[in-house]
């Protein structure tokens, strides 16, 4: 499948669609504390997202049985929410979030702690937000993807941590999976040059210890080899004539 460049009607259906994944983001936090299950912060996120007008993209996309994913400490993505699996105090969680809002996706995430998380997981979140960033600076026409790998890769490993290679951002529009995949590591230079009107997510995943991963039974859950903690944040970027557009960014954020 080729890369599809959206047309402005598309962009500002993207842009809805993004604005309201990072509102499921925002409207998620205050619930995020030791006690809750993962399976309630699902429920929540839901019904805000129905709510609105729009579907969970994941929930039975391929089998997927919820409607956000949630990915505690050492699970790398994919985590299913659990009514059994209760956040305790000090638990590094990412909640990542599409929506489907009038044909088209908003895909974003981000890292949150329940309670008090210790200095060395909060040092994994910090470096993994960064890297993300460094990502997004340079994404602009005629940039390459390699370029954006090369960062990412570059702060993440220069700051002792590893890339999980296994998995990687994406284009996203009326599909929830589009061209081009999207690296977090390689080499500058390489790789599909940017183009004005292409859209896809940057979504690093670091490793606290080494980069290898597995997946559960379940089929799902990937999870770090040697247990140690693994941290992601994700956005869906716009490339503009100019440079880019951070479609899913929060209120509390500033673009890079």
């Amino acid at each position: 499948m080729s890369v599809q460049i959206k047309t402005p009607d598309e962009i500002e259906k993207m842009r809805a669609a993004g604005r309201l994944a990072a509102q499921v983001l925002e409207m998620i936090e205050e619930h995020v504390r030791p006690g809750v299950s993962t399976e309630e912060l699902d429920t929540i996120c839901h019904q805000f997202i129905t709510d609105h007008g729009a579907v969970p993209a994941p929930l039975n996309y391929k089998g997927f049985p919820k409607s956000v994913c949630i990915s505690v400490n050492q699970v790398i993505c994919h985590g299913i929410p659990n009514e059994k699996k209760l956040l305790k105090n000090g638990d590094i969680l990412n909640i990542d979030v599409t929506v489907i809002k009038d044909g088209y996706h908003g895909d974003t995430s981000r890292m949150f702690i329940a309670g008090n998380a210790n200095p060395a997981a909060e040092r994994l979140i910090r470096i993994t937000r960064e890297c993300l960033f460094k990502g997004i600076e340079l994404v602009r026409p005629g940039a390459r993807l390699g370029d954006i790998g090369d960062a990412i890769q570059k702060h993440a490993e220069s700051n002792h941590y590893s890339i999980v290679r296994e998995y990687c951002g994406h284009g996203i529009g009326k599909g929830f999976h589009e061209e081009p995949q999207v690296m977090h590591f390689g080499k500058p230079g390489t790789g599909l040059e940017l183009q004005e009107g292409m859209t896809f997510t940057i979504e690093p995943m670091v490793n606290q210890g080494k980069r290898h991963s597995k997946v559960l039974p379940d089929g799902w859950t990937v999870v770090t080899r040697d247990r140690k903690l693994s941290a992601q944040w994700e956005h869906t970027i716009l490339v503009t004539a100019d440079g880019h557009e951070i479609l899913t960014l929060r209120s509390d954020e500033e673009p890079a």
